[in-house]
């Protein structure tokens, strides 16, 4: 697909309705160990959990060979087999709460292809707002990066994580967290749960570990550190791939009203750098 045709899907929109429900969220909690597994109606939702909803649904015939659905429809018809969540940024407005009735507003707003180390990249940022009843509690931009086949030379150059951290946590990412995460956010890739199509056809060497999964326990493990605050921005770039093979660990350290978070690998590898801003004294302001 040229540059053209690809430009043609910038500015398209999507509208999609949804219910923060009950059982997504505690069964994320117990999922990810945490401290909250028995939310009610009307408490709010932790920063990154609206994941849960808004899934992509398609009929099992609507898939194409990766597990994701078939390209086209509202995201453009990338012909590069390999595609992965890059990042996002997101603002937190106000929380969301158990039983919001939500509306979320998508947006095509940049297509741009590039030539990486090894080979052929087109990154997509889509934009998200999701309001509920008391309006915007969401802004998101979400960025996809479609590349090439793999090459036995297309695994990026390791850059070391830093090791100043004022907490972290060990995770074991064993293939029942892949598992899980994917049922509970309808995520057919197989990279993460198909073992053979994963180092054979996608040439890693082991399960991949969600993008927005390393995220989520970013933040995570920010709210255990500092429970009373809001966290109104994040911001997250996947840098290298964390595999089911060894454990990893989340990491960071706050600094007044900001806080720098980052993923380690078993070999002290970066995989994921993210910033975080707080707000004190409110950990669900609403509007």
């Amino acid at each position: 697909m040229n540059d053209e045709a690809l430009e043609q899907w910038v500015g398209r929109t999507e509208t999609s309705d949804d219910l923060v429900t009950l059982v997504p969220l505690r069964a994320l909690a117990l999922t990810l160990e945490d401290d909250a597994p028995t939310l009610q109606p009307g408490d709010a939702v932790p920063p990154c959990w609206h994941w849960l909803y808004f899934l992509s649904l398609s009929p099992l015939s609507g898939v194409g060979p990766d597990g994701h659905p078939a390209r086209g429809g509202f995201l453009p018809p990338v012909a590069l087999p390999r595609r992965m969540w890059a990042g996002s940024r997101l603002v937190f407005h106000h929380a969301l709460r158990v039983g919001d009735a939500l509306r979320r507003n998508s947006r095509i707003a940049r297509v741009t292809r590039k030539q990486g180390r090894t080979g052929e990249l087109v990154f997509v940022q889509v934009q998200h707002e999701i309001a509920d009843g008391r309006g915007l509690a969401i802004s998101e931009e979400h960025d996809i990066v479609y590349r090439g086949a793999a090459r036995p030379d297309s695994a990026p150059a390791a850059i070391a994580a830093r090791t100043d951290e004022q907490f972290s946590r060990r995770i074991v990412p064993d293939p029942v967290l892949l598992f899980r995460y994917s049922a509970l956010t309808f995520n057919g890739h197989r990279i993460h749960y198909d073992r053979p199509y994963a180092t054979q056809q996608e040439g890693y060497s082991g399960l991949v570990v969600h993008g927005p999964l390393i995220a989520t326990l970013l933040v995570e493990q920010l709210r255990r550190q500092r429970p009373g605050a809001f966290v109104a921005s994040f911001a997250f770039k996947a840098v290298s791939p964390l595999l089911d093979t060894a454990p990893f660990e989340v990491c960071g350290r706050v600094d007044g009203d900001t806080a720098s978070l980052w993923a380690r690998g078993p070999d002290g590898h970066l995989a994921m750098e993210a910033t975080a801003t707080l707000v004190a004294g409110s950990s669900n302001p609403v509007s």
